[in-house]
This record gives C-alpha cells, sequence and structure tokens, in this order.
C-alpha cells in the first residue's frame, strides 16, 4: 500500500470532518440494525435515533433570514442537491483560513450592514449603491446549479439571485466598455487571512463583457432560500456556474467597467495554473493534477468532468478560440 506524506496530499482528497463523523454514525446505525435482525429486537425502535441524528447533522447548522418571493428558475439542474451544512462548512475562502473547515469558524462575527458597492470605469452612470437597493433590482429567483472547484470536487447548490445583466444594464456601460472587474472587500480586522501575504489582497476577479451579460451569470445574494452564510460570500457574489470556484468573486465592494483585460488574483499568484478565462473543461489539466473527473462532495465515487460544467449554453462565446490555450 502507498503511504503519502502530509504534505503530498492534496486537501481535496481529504474527506471532510463533518462527512467522516456522519458516516460513522451510520455505519454504527447499520451495526445496531444487524444487531436487531440477528437477536428479533425491533428495528424501528433501534434504528430510528440513529438515523434522526444524522439527518438533523445533514440539515445545516445556521439559519439566516428567508427571502421572501423566490421564483424558480428554468436555468436549474435536476440534479440532487449538496447538504446545507456540508457547503457551510467546506469552504475556499482565503480571505478567513486556508483550512476549508476554518471560513465557518471565522466568519461569524463579518459584518456584511452597512455594505455599499461602488460602480465606475466606462459607465455612465456611475454610482455607489446600497447591497440592499442592488438585491431589490430585481425579483429573486433560485438557481440549482452546479458548482466546480479547481482541485476535483463539485457541489450542487440553490443559490438566490438575478441575472448580472440586470445590474449591468441599469449602470449604461459606454461602447468602449469590453470587460468587468470585480473587487472584494479589503479588511484584515476582519478577515485574518489578508493579515497572511497567501494572496495579493483585495481579491479581484473579472469577466469578458459577453460572459457577463450571458444569463447564467448570477448576482447572488442568497442560498436554500435563505440570506447568504457569512463563510459562502455575504452579502453579495456572483455565480459562473460555467467557470471554475475561484472565478466567483464573494463579498464585493465595487464593479469597475474597463477597455483591458482586469489582472485577477489567481491568475497573477500562478499564471501557468490558473488562467483568466477559467473555463470547466476537462480537456485542460491542471499542471498538478488532472481535471477530468470529479468528486461531488459526500460521494465516494468520482464522475468524469463536463465540458463547461455541462453548461453548453455558453459554448458560442467562445467560438473560434483556441480552449487550451485560452483556459
Amino acid at each position: 500500500m502507498l503511504i503519502k506524506n502530509a504534505d503530498d496530499i492534496r486537501s481535496s482528497e481529504i474527506t471532510p470532518k463533518s462527512l467522516y463523523l456522519n458516516r460513522r454514525k451510520f455505519l454504527a446505525g447499520a451495526a445496531i440494525a444487524g444487531t436487531a435482525a440477528a437477536t428479533g429486537l425491533g428495528l424501528r425502535q433501534i434504528v430510528s435515533p440513529s438515523v434522526s441524528v444524522l439527518a438533523g447533522n445533514m440539515a445545516g447548522n445556521t439559519a439566516g433570514n428567508k427571502i421572501d418571493g423566490i421564483q424558480k428558475s428554468p436555468f436549474s439542474t435536476t440534479e440532487a442537491i449538496t447538504p446545507y451544512k456540508d457547503v457551510t462548512n467546506y469552504n475556499n475562502y482565503y480571505e478567513f483560513s486556508t483550512d476549508k473547515d476554518g471560513p465557518a469558524k471565522l466568519a461569524q462575527n463579518f459584518r456584511t450592514r452597512p455594505w455599499k458597492v461602488k460602480i465606475d470605469g466606462l459607465v455612465e452612470k456611475k454610482q455607489e449603491l446600497d447591497v440592499d437597493a442592488i438585491i431589490k433590482m430585481a425579483p429573486p429567483e433560485e438557481r440549482i446549479y452546479r458548482h466546480r472547484c479547481v482541485e476535483g470536487w463539485s457541489i450542487v447548490v440553490p443559490w438566490v439571485g438575478f441575472s448580472l445583466s440586470e445590474l449591468i444594464k441599469r449602470v449604461n456601460p459606454t461602447s468602449k466598455a469590453k470587460f468587468v472587474e470585480f473587487t472584494t472587500i479589503l479588511d484584515p480586522n476582519q478577515m485574518p487571512g489578508q493579515r497572511r501575504q497567501v494572496l495579493d489582497w483585495p481579491y479581484v476577479e473579472g469577466l469578458r463583457m459577453d460572459e457577463a451579460m450571458h444569463p447564467l451569470a448570477l448576482l447572488c445574494f442568497g442560498m436554500y432560500g435563505e440570506e447568504l452564510p457569512k463563510q459562502d460570500g455575504a452579502p453579495i457574489r456572483i455565480v459562473l456556474p460555467w467557470k471554475y470556484g475561484f472565478k466567483s468573486a464573494k463579498a464585493i465592494v465595487r464593479v469597475r467597467f474597463t477597455d483591458k483585460q482586469p489582472l485577477n488574483t489567481w491568475n497573477i499568484a500562478a499564471p501557468n495554473e490558473y488562467g483568466f478565462y477559467s473555463n470547466v473543461n476537462p480537456n485542460v489539466d491542471h499542471p498538478r493534477w488532472s481535471q477530468a473527473k470529479e468528486r461531488r462532495l459526500g460521494e465516494f465515487f468520482k464522475r468524469p468532468t463536463l465540458m463547461f460544467n455541462g453548461y453548453d449554453q455558453v459554448a458560442s462565446l467562445y467560438t473560434g478560440m483556441d480552449l487550451k490555450k485560452n483556459f
């Protein structure tokens, strides 16, 4: 048997602690059930407590404010939704911590109000908007999206928001605007991860204008019918289901329209590993691992990774482009 050193094991290969503990409880329940069958004891009486504990642990650990008037979206996948607790306790959010379970602990006191978003650059209507005014721009939609991480794991989440294009149309970009740049909050006092030079802070991401205007690009302020948890990008973030997760900027404070391609944070940090486009592409390996397969959070077996994460609606955006060169 091959034994790896701790430093050689990727975080995507490590079973989340919550899933490991739940698995132990499930196996314990199964063992009790086996004993019940062998001894003739009442199966319902013995097994039910263990099953109830498992269901309770997977149901979620924090309750946010409910969002009213949510409409169902035709963009939603019919795949099984990843349990809330897993999505809120296994996060990539380096502003708080590089550990997957760190953000959920360290973000609890993060202040999301008051919150302003500055919109400037090549637009006719430069402005600074309160986040709650942005949230009220359009009716909220629930979109159940597949979400793929560059590390090889994936989730299915019922995000709540509306098309990013709704915001863009209201600020009237000029004809010179070719890209949209998103800047996230810089606040080392609240975000302990920003006290370390893991990345060049603040976190910056960007899209080509036609990508930002695509109806799949979501301006997101909730999930699972509630306000976004702080460790998942509250109060407002972007969700781009056909791109790797790091493109979906969290806790946005500035949206800038420009004629030049933004210098996004991960591309600055490791340009040979993280390109500007970052489309989910199983034919382009990360330099340190294959992207051909993925593991859905909570599952054991891997599944094939789909081109554009299965969102073929965006394929026309990249007609004629070499997607191995423009990765």
